[in-house]
């Protein structure tokens, strides 16, 4: 892609929208008009690996790295938007017992967010990145009618992520871990064959959704049940880790093992959404993550199968959407950036 062609120069100040990965830092700048001044990733090395030293200096590449490419002088910069993985509180301190990425003990009770403010001298807004991910497909779905609605996301990755959006903003919680959907346990009738063992999630919880709709929940507990039962599959012989990272790519060669792996993570979606639905009764119900990224007739035979597992009264029928997140691997920064801008205009 010719960045030349799809960067574009600030018209009005901005906020600057920063997702923290295991690997890269992705970066986005957000005008006061609501226009993303870029539409491809930029990236950089996250070195989170290396301590919370180093990944703040990462992520302050990172800001530097976006105001060059586009131009943006950086006092026109009245916020920056930041995710990470969870679990973290909702002023971005990470767990005690640290998190996805951050499992080495110097980042167990680290402020991130108050760092990195520190760092750059410009006010942070914190979110973990499933929220930021369910709050940028919120606004892009929705647009101008955001505020009006509602909507539930679940992001499917090495866990199992999302967020809950309520007139536009993300319902955060006491402790700021609302919307932790992959650690809601659901029922597994119509989920599970008679003979498959009740799924466990490294949480310690049983039958919750990540134990069955995550890649962590693919190797751990689907994969190894299935290969059973397919003994002579290509899969068989390979490290469950391996086997679960390339099973995807059978699925979307309609391999029946591996569509049947992903009928059941869509179902227990399916059950996810049919407890939100009645919980918050959403105008839209998102998928995200891995999915999405996967070869078109996949990703929306596994969201046909979402919504076909999602037990809905008429009334809501007539009204909810099913919709994939979109533009991707981006879906987190521009989140975090929507987050930054409603912080500034609300003041």
């Amino acid at each position: 892609m010719d960045q030349a062609e799809s960067v574009r120069t600030p018209s009005s100040w901005v906020v600057v929208g920063l997702d923290n990965g295991g690997t890269s830092n992705n970066a986005t700048v957000l005008d006061a008009t609501g226009q993303f001044l870029v539409d491809h990733l930029v990236e950089n090395p996250s070195r989170v690996l290396d301590g919370p030293e180093s990944a703040v200096e990462a992520l302050a590449d990172a800001f530097t790295g976006i105001l060059e490419l586009t131009r943006t002088p950086r006092s026109l910069v009245r916020a920056v938007g930041l995710d990470t993985p969870g679990p973290a509180s909702a002023n971005g301190v990470i767990s005690s017992k640290g998190a996805t990425n951050f499992n080495h003990v110097s980042w167990h009770g680290f402020d991130i967010r108050g760092a990195l403010e520190a760092r750059l001298g410009l006010p942070v807004v914190y979110n973990n990145d499933g929220n930021a991910a369910a709050l940028y497909a919120h606004h892009q779905h929705f647009g101008a009618a955001a505020a009006a609605n509602s909507s539930v996301s679940a992001i499917v990755g090495t866990g199992l992520g999302g967020g809950v959006v309520e007139a536009g903003a993300v319902i955060r919680g006491a402790a700021g871990m609302a919307g932790e959907l992959g650690h809601v346990q659901i029922p597994l009738h119509g989920v599970l064959e008679n003979d498959q063992p009740v799924p466990r999630c490294n949480c310690g919880f049983e039958g919750d959704v990540e134990s069955v709709a995550s890649l962590t929940g693919i190797k751990n507990n689907l994969l190894p049940y299935w290969l059973a039962r397919f003994p002579e599959h290509q899969l068989a012989g390979e490290p469950i880790g391996a086997a679960a990272k390339a099973l995807r790519g059978y699925a979307e060669k309609d391999d029946p093992m591996a569509l049947a792996v992903f009928a059941q993570q869509a179902k227990a979606i399916g059950k996810l959404f049919t407890i939100a639905a009645n919980f918050t009764d959403p105008a839209a119900y998102f998928l995200g993550g891995g999915v999405v990224e996967a070869a078109p007739h996949f990703r929306q035979w596994f969201l046909n199968t979402v919504r076909e597992s999602t037990d809905l009264r008429d009334e809501q029928k007539a009204v909810a959407t099913f919709a994939l997140v979109p533009d991707r691997d981006m879906a987190g920064s521009r989140g975090a950036a929507v987050a930054a801008l409603n912080t500034v205009i609300v003041g």
